[in-house]
């Protein structure tokens, strides 16, 4: 419904209808000498002052209606939604909202001052994380029972005499479990995640340093030439009280390119792999080893 918009009436001298009364009494014509003389009429610029005061108020009224239906329009919209107000997304995935495990009571957090064993006392397969919104799960890595055999985790690695090398190793250093899980993004990003779990975490600080030595992997991924230390990770800001090791597939690379990190958290050793045809963005991948960092620590 809108408004009636007031009219500009101009003011014009006063008359009497015809045949009306001008007292209770016969009317007694004035003497032709004494006849009143008609008011003067308003100034052409007045009357031009009085139309423009009316339009300039009527036209404020409709502003201000229209002016505060965009307000509640506007804040009703999405910031993206607004024109010249969109904020283009920084590359990282819409990840549910994250809670740690429950721990048995009267066990302490992995790395409380009283654990001095760094131990995670939650099942492993309730540390990892959850895959982003969009995004469909790589069922396989699922493994019998949540956990995944040691072959299919020594698959990631391209070297035959390094995978049995490495066989060899987390044999000898008691590997209890391995709990993985995998999916891709709609952007054609792959991502594999893997909790291998062990007795005490000087095993795991000695096995993070075969792995992940500095400047570069110490095993070859598969679908890798050539790794190198990603130096903007190292930079950010880390959750966890253990370290952590990141690396990226320097150019020139081949189909795809491959990012992978290592965190040493207490007895349990991360690794996360990342590839994508092309390049691999940079941002999903620190946030992906980052919360997957707050669920260890």
């Amino acid at each position: 419904m809108t408004e009636q918009q007031p009219q500009a009436v101009e003011p014009g001298p006063e008359t009497t209808p015809a045949g009306g009364l001008a007292t209770a009494e016969a009317p007694v014509p004035p003497a032709p000498e004494q006849a009143p003389a008609p008011e003067p009429a308003a100034p052409a610029k007045d009357r031009r002052v009085l139309r423009a005061v009316l339009r300039w108020t009527a036209a404020v009224v409709v502003f201000a209606a229209v002016g505060a239906g965009t307000a509640y329009g506007i804040t009703g919209m999405e910031r993206t939604e607004v024109p010249g107000l969109a904020t283009e997304s920084d590359g990282r995935w819409d990840y549910p909202t994250l809670t740690r495990p429950p721990l048995p009571s009267g066990s302490p957090r992995p790395f409380a001052e009283e654990n001095g064993a760094e131990a995670h006392y939650a099942d492993p397969r309730a540390l990892l994380l959850p895959a982003p919104a969009g995004a469909v799960e790589d069922r396989a890595l699922r493994g019998e029972d949540g956990w995944l055999p040691t072959e299919e985790f020594l698959k990631e690695f391209a070297d035959d005499d390094e995978r049995a090398d490495l066989r060899q190793m987390l044999k000898d250093d008691g590997l209890r479990h391995i709990a993985a899980r995998g999916w891709t993004t709609e952007d054609g990003t792959s991502t594999r995640i893997y909790l291998l779990r062990f007795d005490t975490s000087v095993i795991v600080d000695d096995l993070a340093a075969r792995m992940a030595p500095f400047g570069a992997p110490g095993y070859q991924l598969r679908g890798t030439e050539t790794s190198v230390a990603d130096e903007g990770f190292a930079n950010l800001p880390w959750p966890g009280d253990f370290p952590r090791w990141a690396y990226t597939e320097s150019k020139p690379y081949g189909a795809e390119q491959v990012r992978q990190a290592y965190l040493g958290a207490g007895d349990v050793l991360a690794v996360i792999v990342q590839s994508r045809k092309g390049t691999a963005a940079s941002v999903p991948f620190r946030q992906t080893v980052t919360l997957q960092g707050q669920l260890l620590g």
